[in-house]
């Protein structure tokens, strides 16, 4: 008989009855168990958060910013109730953590009194973290504070956003404020770049004036050095004039002492005498002229009595024959007349030669004589004179010590004067120099301010000056700078459809674990006939297959319809279903026909292995090493990852490696079935007498 129809007949018996055919519908049902009922019951979890009740706690006392009231506290309690995330209860912090203790809240959100004057305190000197606090309680439910920490994430990411808003407006408020005073500072500095303009040509003008008050410096400490040297003779000259009269006026007051009483005793004789003087010198001049015209007449008349007398003394002694007596007396007289001859003619030599000593002679006589006559006019008061003139003394002596003190004073000051004109000159020097470094420094000043003022001209171009709507704008941006651009390629829409690919490939094991429950792993009616091996396999097998089919149907029918399942290729999910059941079928059939009622066993912790290291619910990396492991190794690893393309969508790259695997994981359960049916028709003692019997 072949093996369909052996199927066949291992199928009609669950129509003898009501209690096969109620068995068989509760093996066609029994996936639902697993697949419906499963899904269903996690099918949308976040969509109904707002069921849970949770504590809201606001004990914000709110703050005060720049003159305005921050109620942090209310607004987000205010924004949570619109929202409806959870079932929020308005509590007493008390209540909220006594209710989290006794179960009646699952979780509770509490603003606590200094939370608006901490997110305030970020615009002041000493800014502080706002804190919500989360009371959770995982004895309750530890799953809702999963899901809290993710929500509550979402809530301070918002409450942060808006502290940040209200801070950087405050910032672009300052940016304003801060360009308004750049670009006044950008006009300062080009008054000053104006001023230092000036300061800088004011600067070498006195570079230029004390180069030329340092060669003047130069010329004054040159000429005080002379002057010094010239006081310094001048002291000592005038001290020695000052010597010369004080002992001139010693030398006076002593003897005008001694003249004056004979000046006194004398006057009228001094008077007299100078009196004779002057006529004696007016004779004088007078004879002195009379002499000058008779000396030569006098001259002439010596000569002719000299010569009468040689010639009378030659005629009556030399040539007398007798000579007279009177001879002797004779030629004495004779000798004077020559005598008086040639003192005459000297005489006349004498005044010829010396007339112009003549004239000199006679001035100075006319001289002497006004002198005489002005000595005469002045003798009754010689006296007084003389104390006037011994009075000019006294006070030339006492000026000329004055001027001496003053040469010494002068020759000091002169001194004092040279070295401070020297110190003069040498700060002058300095000063030009030290003006010169200032022309220079302004110079660099004036080119310096004139960048400073282009660096605040093009600082204020770049310093932001936001308008309100700007601002807004850009605190948006600012406050919460990088958004997840999420995009699902292949969305799950809710939690139901992701965990589709994990639940409907159990409840078709579970299904074909149950169905051999019901159906033996291999026809006895074939066994008894000694039929081959492959087709006792077979035969065995497509009933499973047969009932997996059907089972696939109806679930896959309930998760479409009825609950909601979208997929994205229904046909191929359905097909790959089909070749599931037929993999999952081969496998348990094998299990159950080589080890007996062991085999049953086997195929529970077989479920259980492969539920664990599938990857089902969290990705397969994050279990221990030893599900790792596993993984590549059992069949439902690959189910899972073909049912998420098949459902989501995706890549078919997975379904068809899926698709392999299964095929190869099938044929060769089957050919061990076969291999157990072949060596099932030979007895022996332990199938006679089983360790095992369930």
């Amino acid at each position: 008989m072949r093996s369909p129809k052996l199927a066949a007949l291992e199928l009609r018996r669950f129509g003898r009855g009501k209690l096969p055919r109620a068995a068989l519908v509760a093996l066609l049902l029994l996936p639902l168990l697993y697949g419906a009922l499963y899904l269903w019951s996690f099918w949308d979890p976040y969509g109904r958060l707002d069921r849970i009740p949770v504590a809201l706690v606001n004990d914000d006392r709110g703050a005060t910013v720049d003159g305005k009231k921050l109620t942090a506290g209310d607004d987000i309690t205010e924004r949570l109730l619109d929202s409806r995330t959870f079932e929020w209860h308005r509590v007493s912090a008390g209540q909220a953590r006594r209710g989290v203790e006794d179960g009646t809240y699952y979780l509770s959100l509490t603003m606590p009194a200094d939370f608006s004057r901490r997110i305030a305190s970020s615009a002041g000197d000493h800014p502080e973290t706002g804190a919500l606090q989360v009371r959770t309680n995982d004895a309750n439910n530890y799953i809702v504070g999963q899901i809290s920490r993710t929500v509550f994430s979402e809530v301070r990411s918002a409450a942060s956003t808006k502290a940040s808003r209200s801070f950087l407006d405050k910032i672009f408020i300052s940016f304003s404020d801060i360009h308004d005073k750049t670009v006044q500072a950008a006009s300062g500095a080009d008054r000053l770049s104006s001023g230092l303009g000036k300061a800088e040509k004011g600067s070498k003008d006195l570079a230029d004036g004390l180069k030329e008050a340092k060669a003047g410096s130069g010329k004054l400490d040159t000429g005080l050095t002379k002057l010094n040297r010239g006081a310094g003779d001048l002291e000592t000259g005038s001290q020695a004039v000052a010597d010369g009269t004080q002992a001139l006026a010693d030398k006076v007051n002593g003897t005008a002492g001694q003249v004056r009483p004979f000046l006194q005793a004398n006057q009228k004789t001094i008077g007299d005498t100078a009196r004779l003087v002057a006529d004696s010198a007016a004779a004088v001049q007078r004879n002195l002229d009379d002499l000058v015209k008779r000396a030569p007449l006098a001259a002439k008349g010596a000569h002719l009595a000299a010569d009468a007398l040689d010639a009378y003394y030659r005629e009556h002694c030399e040539k007398a024959l007798l000579p007279d007596a009177g001879c002797a007396k004779l030629k004495d007289a004779k000798q004077s007349a020559a005598d008086v001859a040639g003192i005459a003619d000297d005489l006349n030599t004498l005044i010829a030669d010396q007339n112009g000593d003549l004239t000199t002679i006679r001035a100075n006589l006319a001289t002497l004589q006004k002198q005489a006559q002005a000595l005469a006019r002045r003798a009754p008061h010689l006296t007084q004179d003389l104390d006037d003139a011994v009075s000019k003394i006294n006070k030339l002596n006492d000026g000329a010590a004055k001027v001496a003190a003053g040469a010494k004073k002068l020759h000091s000051g002169l001194g004092t004067a040279s070295t401070g004109a020297g110190a003069l000159d040498r700060g002058v020097g300095k000063l030009k120099t030290g003006a010169e470094t200032l022309n220079g420094g302004m110079y660099k000043l004036v080119d310096g301010s004139g960048k400073l003022a282009g660096g605040l001209h093009d600082g204020a171009g770049k310093i932001p000056d936001y308008d309100r709507g700007e601002r807004d704008r850009r605190t948006g941006v600012m406050a919460d700078p990088v958004r997840l651009a999420a995009h699902d390629l292949h969305d799950a829409p809710n939690y139901g459809t992701g965990f589709a690919p994990y639940f409907i490939p159990l409840s078709l094991w579970v299904g074909a674990m149950v169905a051999y429950m019901l159906i033996p792993p291999m026809n006895r009616r074939a066994l008894a006939a000694g039929a081959p091996a492959w087709r006792i396999a077979l035969a065995g097998w497509l009933p499973v297959v047969a009932v997996g089919v059907l089972q696939t149907a109806a679930l896959m029918a309930v998760l479409h319809w009825a609950i909601g399942l979208q997929m994205a290729r229904a046909a191929g999910t359905v097909g790959f279903l089909f070749l599931v059941t037929a993999c999952f079928g081969a496998i348990v059939q094998w299990l159950n026909a080589r080890f007996g009622a062991a085999g049953r066993i086997l195929v529970l912790a077989l479920l259980m292995l492969q539920l664990t290291s599938a990857g089902g619910t969290y990705p397969v990396q994050t279990s221990p090493g030893f599900f790792n492991a596993l993984h590549p190794f059992l069949p439902m690893s690959y189910v899972v990852e073909a049912l998420r393309r098949l459902i989501s969508g995706g890549g078919l790259g997975p379904v068809w490696t899926a698709c392999a695997v299964l095929a190869a994981f099938t044929a060769g359960s089957l050919a061990l079935t076969a291999l157990s049916a072949r060596r099932r028709q030979v007895w022996t003692l332990d199938r006679l007498h089983p360790e095992l019997s369930l």
